[in-house]
């Protein structure tokens, strides 16, 4: 089968045109090979290795598909083996005693430590 039509089926892609160019522009690799057709074809026990803007997906070719079905029956046609995502980092608390930036207006205390920093008389 082809790989932009697999890819169809999967569901990696939204239409088959996308995967067309995602697989022209030499973002997917078949078992460690650059690849730069489309028309490039994909047998069960393949690893296909597609870079998205923000994630690497790593899929071995379980089924080949008869139509692009619902999700679920798409999940059935590879076994996910990409690598998990990076730990985000959380955001440091804000200092004791200030608010957080946007936490709407400030309070009569705020207000008045604010005019007194501007006007110190």
């Amino acid at each position: 089968m082809r790989v932009d039509k697999w890819l169809w089926y999967a569901r990696v892609a939204k239409s088959r045109t996308l995967a067309q160019k995602m697989a022209t522009s030499g973002h997917i690799r078949i078992n460690k090979d650059k690849i730069s057709s489309a028309s490039k074809t994909v047998r069960v026990g393949d690893v296909l290795t597609i870079a998205l803007e923000r994630r690497v997906l790593v899929l071995k070719v379980a089924a080949l598909g008869t139509r692009r079905g619902p999700f679920v029956e798409a999940r059935k046609l590879y076994e996910d083996l990409s690598p998990p995502p990076p730990p985000r980092e959380a955001a440091p608390p804000p200092p004791p005693g200030q608010r957080e930036a946007g936490a709407g207006r400030p309070t009569k205390r705020d207000r008045r430590r604010i005019d007194s920093f501007r006007d110190p008389d």
